[in-house]
């Protein structure tokens, strides 16, 4: 197994705890309350992270190129997570964390248009698959 689908493996794992784990925390609290505390969280966790795994010459690499395509994907994570956390506050865990997890159709289409990622017919099917699956899940009894 190669080592980045490894990572995402364990994304995938972390990921799925995050729901749940985040769903318990909003008892009590409005979910931008709770989006808040966690991102706080995050914050000093990554700037842990950054302190001991970051070289200091890797920081001279960075050009405005970088940081602007960095700070617009902060951005849109901003975005997702705020409407993640109004939908989690009062919806299912599942039927969320799935809808959440329909991105991945929308990054597939907007890795074949912006960075000319090939769409081979294992992910045309894996895609299918994610949407039947929102299909379902997503459709009133």
């Amino acid at each position: 197994m190669e080592k980045w689908v490894l990572y995402a493996l364990i994304s995938m794992i972390f990921a799925g705890f995050t729901s749940v784990i985040a769903k318990m925390g909003l008892a009590e609290i409005s979910g931008e309350l709770g989006l808040t505390i966690r991102t706080l969280f995050v914050f000093l966790f990554v700037i842990c992270f950054a302190w001991n795994s970051i070289p200091a010459a890797n920081w001279l690499l960075l050009n405005p190129k970088n940081i602007f395509w960095l700070g617009l994907s902060g951005a849109t994570t901003t975005l997702s997570w705020i409407f993640y956390y109004k939908a989690l506050k009062t919806g299912d865990v599942a039927t969320v964390a799935l809808i959440d997890k329909g991105s991945v159709v929308i990054a597939v289409l907007l890795a074949w248009l912006l960075l000319k990622e090939a769409i081979t017919m294992r992910i045309l099917m894996g895609s299918a698959l994610i949407v039947s699956g929102l299909i379902v899940m997503i459709k009133p009894p």
